[in-house]
């Protein structure tokens, strides 16, 4: 959604880059760029303006001329501005002290809300609570269908005593709904209500109705993010009618561009709690400012790609993989296998590795990117025998065009396969000792043994590697990681990357 911004952030920050100060001229300049690329992503004009002020005024002060890199100052100011205008801070749910947490879903037809209902209730789920979902759009025709079969695919009950399609009051089934969860023994209560194609007075008195009757402690406002500055009309109008205590922007994965985002919150005064951001249940995320800022800035979200790292991956199988690596024991296909599809799980690769910081200017390559890669690779492995993934070095010409043939892959796809397989194998052994290849004496990692074997005398191919033109050994030093002056906007190495995202992006 904000790639044209990140672009034009980025291309403006560049002409910064090397400058040992900065003057005036310099700053009014790059301030002019931001407030052009702001009002082309659509953000409201009184934004604008207040965000420009406040960036000029702190780009003019001692914090950054008296810097000692002044562009990576203006960058961190423009950060700090980003976040504060997307919310200042994450926003949780408010739970009940007694009896069950409601949760009210309002907006206009078409905004997601049936579909976001679901996705909410599998993210509480997922943090040990026992939602239900109440059926209270009762216009719509088979909204109630809709959420019933949103509910299976969410994994949770749905309370629908009415068939809906404008027969029952949705009122009386709200109140019922929430008597439901208290006898059931339901900790959370999610309300789907009408929508309207426009704000009229009989939505807005339904609405008020559903609240009198449930008391909701959380009233969500659910708003389509691809409709620009009509979702902070539409906002004010909600929030003047009826009130509401938070803002859900859907379709956050579409290609709008982005200024209902940067300009509800500071327009409106409600803070933005969650963002859709795909067709998937899954595709649902808690709306974090600060990390939203760096993604707009290029600079990465790496927290939110490690938390979708600890939901894809089983926490028992993985330690059963690590006790594995440390005893020494051989790496499978089987394994293989497990690894590549917990990363699938994770979504979207280029989304995955747009995560990362400095991918900017990798758009291209990302957009390339060949998700039925890991389809394929798991179509191979899946075609082979037990005794073939235990002991790849059985496979001979026959056996791999037999492998090739069950999979509908060709046979250099299936050499490919065991080339890169055979690459994994011999690092997993490196990390059983302590070390990995191309990280020559890297101390063993916790619970995998192998961290004495670094003392004593310098491994040979760390004194190839430093001899090399003084080209660190540290593959982390080689792409900047960690660096006190690392350039936040400037590509990483992809040698340094995981092989199996690195050959994705090749």
């Amino acid at each position: 959604m904000f790639a044209t911004l990140s672009d034009r952030l980025g291309a403006t920050f560049k002409g910064l880059k090397g400058k040992g100060r900065l003057s005036e001229s310099d700053i009014d300049a790059t301030v002019k760029e931001i407030r052009t690329a702001l009002l082309e992503a659509d953000v409201a004009l009184p934004v604008v303006q207040a965000f420009c002020a406040d960036v000029k005024t702190r780009a003019l002060s001692a914090e950054v001329t008296g810097a000692l890199n002044p562009a990576q100052q203006v960058i961190k100011i423009v950060n700090e501005e980003l976040i504060a205008i997307l919310g200042g801070e994450t926003r949780p749910l408010v739970l009940a002290k007694t009896g069950p947490t409601v949760i009210l879903l309002t907006g206009l037809q078409g905004a997601g809300k049936t579909t976001l209902a679901g996705k909410l209730a599998k993210h509480l789920t997922s943090q040990g609570h026992t939602p239900v979902l109440v059926a209270a759009d009762l216009q719509r025709p088979n909204a109630v269908d809709q959420l019933k079969v949103v509910g299976e695919r969410a994994g949770v009950p749905t309370f629908a005593p009415e068939p809906g399609n404008g027969v029952g009051d949705p009122v009386a089934v709200a109140r019922a709904g929430k008597q439901f969860a208290i006898d059931k023994l339901h900790d959370v209560v999610i309300v789907d209500t009408a929508g309207r194609l426009a704000i009229d007075s009989n939505l807005m008195t339904e609405l008020a109705g559903v609240r009198e009757a449930v008391q909701p402690e959380n009233v969500l406002f659910v708003v389509d993010a691809m409709i620009g500055q009509d979702a902070v009309n539409t906002a004010l109008e909600f929030e003047r009618q009826v009130g509401f205590d938070a803002v859900v922007l859907t379709k956050l994965d579409g290609d709008a561009r982005g200024g209902a985002a940067l300009s509800i919150v500071s327009v409106v005064g409600r803070p933005i709690m969650f963002g859709s951001t795909g067709e998937k249940i899954q595709d649902f995320e808690v709306f974090h400012p600060d990390r939203m800022a760096s993604r707009i800035l290029d600079m990465g979200d790496l927290m939110s790609l490690i938390e979708q790292a600890e939901r894809a991956f089983d926490a028992e199988s993985a330690e059963r993989f690590s006790a594995k690596v440390a005893q020494g024991e051989d790496f499978t296909l089987d394994d293989f296998l497990e690894q590549m599809q917990a990363v699938k799980k994770m979504g979207s690769i280029g989304k995955l590795m747009g995560m990362l910081p400095g991918m900017g200017d990798m758009k291209a390559q990302l957009d390339q990117v060949d998700e039925r890669e890991l389809d394929r690779v798991a179509a191979i492995i899946q075609s082979m025998t037990p005794t073939e993934r235990n002991d790849p070095k059985i496979l001979n010409g026959s056996r791999r065009s037999r492998i090739a043939a069950g999979s509908g892959t060709k046979v250099a796809d299936v050499n490919n396969l065991i080339e890169r397989f055979a690459q994994a194998q011999k690092m997993m052994k490196q990390m059983g000792k302590g070390g990995m290849p191309g990280m020559p004496g890297m101390a063993g990692m916790p619970g995998m043994g192998g961290g004495k074997k670094s003392k004593g005398k310098q491994p040979k191919s760390q004194k190839a590697a430093k001899g090399a033109k003084g080209r660190s050994g540290n593959p982390a030093k080689r792409a900047g990681v960690g660096a006190v002056d690392q350039d936040p906007l400037s590509p990483p190495d992809l040698g340094s990357l995981p092989p199996e995202l690195k050959k994705l992006l090749q």
